[in-house]
This record gives C-alpha cells, structure tokens and sequence, in this order.
C-alpha cells in the first residue's frame, strides 16, 4: 500500500492520518504544531499528502511543505462526496484526515506542481488589493446620498487613503513579480493583449500560477469557464459554467467588456454571438474564457499578441 498521508485542516488544528500504517495523529496549526507534524511524518518521504482547500487555513501547510513534500490540494466538496459514496455518515476531524489518504490513493492523485516561493505573499497583496477595491466602491456608492459636510469630507479623506494604498500594494506585487525572470516575461506576454492591463495580468499570474503549463480545456475549467453539459436519455438541458476560481473568474469580467470594443479578434466574436441570439451575459463569458484560453497559450508559447491576418 502507498505511503500516502491525509491532513484535516482547520483555524486550530490539524489532523493527519497514515494509511500505510493506520496511524492518526493532532497537532496545532501554529508554527509549533507544524513542526511536530514534520517529525510525525518522519524521514520517509511519503508517495502523497493530500489536504483540504480551507481558505486561510491550509496557507501556513502550504508555506511550510510546498516543494519538501508531494502535497495535492482537493476540492472540500469533491472530498465530501468521495466519502459519502464510500458510505462514510460520520465527519470528525480525524474521519475526514482518513477519508483524504483514501482519497489520494483510490483516485491515484497526483502532487501539484510546487508554489513558487513568493506565491504566499502575492496572494496576500491580491486579497489585499480586492478588498480596497471593494471598499472604495461600498465608499463611492454611500457618498451618493451624503449630505453632511463632515462625512463628505471623510469620505474623501478616505478615498484618497484607499487610492494610495492601493497604489502601494499594486507596487509591491509587481516588485515581487518582477524577482522572477520567467513571471516578468508572461507579464509582458499578458499585457500585450488588447483589454488585459497590468492590474489583470498580475491579477491572472496570482491566482492562476499554472498558466501557460495547461490545455486549452484545462484553463477554462480552471477558471471555471467550461460549458458543463446536462443530458439524460432524450432530455437536453441548458449548459452551464460552475466551480472553478472565482477571483480568477472576476479578474476577467472587466477585461472582457473591453476586449469586446477593442480587441479585433474578441470584438467579432462577440458581435457575431449577439448577432445570432445569443444573451449578452453568454456572450461575455464566451469572450472570458477565450481570453484565458488565449493567455495560457501566448505564454506556453512564449509570445506577444499579435493580430490576426486575412
């Protein structure tokens, strides 16, 4: 039986199970409790570690073993269902650690591919940077039914903070980008494409560190762009787009709108959908998952956007 090792995660604690050997072990999510769970797994390096996707959680897990052990992030839902058709009702912290070492050797998962080491950092400034976006326009959208003085005059004062520290924190994620010769050159490959500015293409170099190592349908789908398809017997139904990374996803949307009026290619596109009945709303997510599609493939191939010719 393969070595393989499950980790239930959460704001405490982690919970690891060896399914070679049976053995379950706690630990705490804290520096401390990372480094006794090193020690648990031992010298033996293990065939695959498998844990849970819990937002801020597993961030410290990943920080600490990205590149020192075969580590694969799973889907919590996926992990989920995989249990209830085992037939497992029951859901502890130490079930659930079990449920992910069964998991990664009855699907015969495999380890992503190491974080680079200043990922943890960028995705901090990302959520940084989207939560002073929001701010700025829950801001904005009060300011419309302010009438007093004073608060007019907070709400600028505030503002002008926000538009600062954004400035700050989009400058800082470039200098971290810029450490890295290969991420420089896909940020210019990204930027060279009509409707993706410099703030998207970080934006897309953050939350997708794959691209440009993926298929065509492997980047929609990771961007949760691919049409999922409903048929049973002679039913047909709507298709649809679900899963995938949201703020990947968002990232997008704005781009789009502008690929649809100045990009040559996406324009006719769009133009040639809507002029066939296709809802706007489709149409635009048409044009997001080309642009995603058309990334991936600029940077696998290492070029610029150019347009295309008759």
């Amino acid at each position: 039986m393969k070595d393989t090792i499950g980790i239930d995660i959460s704001k405490a604690t982690l919970d690891a199970h060896r399914l070679s050997t049976g053995e379950a072990a706690h630990f705490t999510n804290s520096p401390a409790g990372l480094r006794a769970l090193r020690l648990w797994i031992g010298a033996q390096m293990p065939h695959l570690v498998v844990y849970e996707a819990t937002g801020a959680y597993h961030a410290a897990l990943e920080h600490c073993f990205a590149g020192v052990l075969p580590m694969v992030k799973v889907n919590p839902l996926q992990a989920r269902r995989f249990a209830q058709a085992r037939g497992t009702r029951a859901k502890t912290d130490a079930v659930d650690a079990r449920i992910l070492a069964v998991m990664g050797s009855a699907l015969d998962l495999v380890p992503d591919r190491p974080a680079d080491k200043n990922q943890h950092a960028l995705k901090q400034l990302q959520i940084a940077r989207m939560a002073l976006v929001k701010e700025r326009t829950r801001l904005l959208n009060r300011m419309k039914t302010q009438t007093l003085a004073i608060l007019k005059r907070q709400s600028k004062a505030r503002l002008d903070q926000i538009k600062r520290q954004l400035a700050e924190v989009e400058e800082a994620s470039l200098a971290l980008l810029r450490r890295s010769p290969k991420r420089v050159r896909a940020l210019d490959i990204l930027s060279s494409i009509p409707g993706l500015g410099q703030v998207t293409a970080v934006a897309i170099l953050v939350e997708c560190p794959e691209i440009g190592t993926l298929g065509r349908k492997q980047a929609a789908s990771l961007a949760g762009l691919a049409p999922m398809t409903r048929q049973s017997g002679q039913w047909r139904g709507k298709a649809f787009i679900q899963g995938g990374r949201k703020f990947l996803r968002d990232a997008l949307y704005m781009p789009a709108l502008v690929a649809a009026r100045y990009n040559p290619d996406l324009r006719q596109k769009y133009q040639a959908m809507i002029q066939a009945g296709k809802p706007a709303k489709v149409a635009l997510t048409a044009l997001m998952r080309k642009l995603i599609e058309l990334a991936n493939t600029l940077i696998r191939q290492d070029r610029n956007w150019t347009p295309k010719t008759a």
